[in-house]
């Protein structure tokens, strides 16, 4: 029932990341606006992850999900029913979309939380877990971008925001029965906490930094997956949009996006089938720098005009080597992070991972417009391909073996 509930966020989270874009661009025309939303819907998500990981420490991993959940259905249903009645100015979308992405975030920052506790009332190992959740979050992608795609072409984007709204309230509903009380109870230590000192937001949020400053692994992960996410960003917000509809029409590129998308989350899928299956059997540090390396070089794709059917095999190939990769960042934090602490250390590792994203939004906009898509796709493909060599030389790396999983309690900073 949980991995169900995560499900549906996610997929309401894809949903929205296609019709909105798409929304814009068609109703303005412009590739430099696509990118200023994308960057409104970003940025908050930086936001809501760096300073709402504390508030879920604070508040309870379960409650801080149900609360999320609504207050995103809310912002989203707000878009179609402004627009419906003529009241969506373009900065009025724009707000709500910063509203809605930046009260999500700290829901998918408690429901990640909550996985170890999941997986042991499961009783399953923490690195099946997070595979069969990486499974999950990749199938929604499977299920939900050529969905999206079809959906957008027959009843239109701004129409395809009500389900959306829709998948947010069930999320609610589900972790709300899914997760019992007794496991929320347990989240930490009662003893512990009652022996720990009374410490303010501000000082929490204090030794979440000083807990990532500190470890030099969780650091080089911001570092390199800060610069490849800024290119996803690019691609997936402004430069796949851009691409579908100018090399397969408007109505024909809605779908080929969407199921380009979904291609990508099909090769994930079978990857996370096979990395969950031989998990055990799998060197870690070597899965994910190979893994890694090849799909450094997935934006490239875009930099011609290819068949459907060519663009579809290339996502699809890029599915299937980038399905380990956050498992195993997964496995790894859980691994390193205090179970006290993980909600401000996701948070803001989350959010430092996610921190040039908005960035390369705006820019691609920009750039698509002044220098044309196949520069935009290969600048943008040079910072991501440098950015992953650099784990083949980084000594930070070896200490990605498996440890025992962080315990509660205080924690030495």
């Amino acid at each position: 029932m949980f991995y169900a509930t995560t499900f549906l966020s996610v997929t309401g989270n894809v949903l929205a990341s296609l019709a909105i874009p798409w929304f814009v661009l068609q109703t303005t025309g412009s590739a430099a606006q696509t990118g200023i939303t994308a960057f409104f819907s970003i940025l908050p998500v930086v936001i809501g992850t760096a300073f709402g990981g504390t508030l879920v420490d604070r508040m309870g991993y379960k409650r801080a999900s149900i609360i999320a959940d609504v207050a995103s259905g809310l912002t989203v249903a707000l878009i179609p029913l402004l627009f419906a009645l003529d009241l969506l100015p373009f900065w009025g979308l724009l707000t709500l979309v910063f509203l809605g992405a930046l009260l999500d975030a700290p829901g998918n920052s408690a429901r990640f939380a909550l996985i170890p506790e999941t997986a042991a009332l499961a009783g399953i190992s923490l690195d099946r877990a997070t595979g069969i959740n990486g499974l999950l979050q990749r199938a929604t992608s499977l299920a939900g971008a050529p969905a999206a795609g079809l959906l957008i072409a027959s009843i239109g984007a701004i129409n395809l925001l009500w389900f959306n709204a829709a998948t947010f309230f069930v999320s609610a509903i589900g972790i709300a029965i899914a997760i019992p009380t007794d496991l929320v109870e347990a989240e930490i230590d009662p003893e512990a906490n009652k022996s720990a000192p009374k410490t303010s937001y501000w000082q929490e949020l204090r030794d979440g930094f000083r807990f990532v400053k500190q470890d030099a692994l969780i650091l080089s992960f911001i570092g390199v997956i800060m610069l490849t996410n800024m290119t996803d960003a690019a691609i997936f917000s402004v430069m796949l949009p851009v691409y579908t509809s100018e090399t397969y029409g408007v109505e024909r590129g809605a779908t080929l996006l969407g199921f380009a998308i979904g291609m990508l989350g099909g090769g994930a899928v079978i990857g996370s089938l096979i990395y969950t299956t031989f998990v055990t059997r799998l060197p870690r540090r070597k899965t994910f720098t190979l893994c890694f390396l090849l799909i450094g070089f997935y934006p490239l794709l875009l930099s011609t005009p290819l068949p459907p059917l060519l663009l579809l095999i290339g996502f699809t190939i890029m599915g299937l080597f980038a399905s380990p990769l956050n498992p195993i960042i997964q496995s790894v934090m859980y691994e390193r992070v205090p179970q006290n602490m993980r909600g401000r250390v996701f948070g803001l590792t989350t959010s430092g991972v996610q921190i040039a994203m908005p960035f390369g939004a705006l820019i691609a906009g920009y750039a698509v417009e002044i220098a044309g898509l196949p520069f935009t796709v290969i600048g943008f493909s040079i910072v991501s391909i440098f950015a992953v060599f650099t784990l083949t030389v980084n000594p930070a790396m070896k200490d990605m073996a498996n440890q025992p999983v962080a315990a509660s309690g205080n924690v030495e900073l």
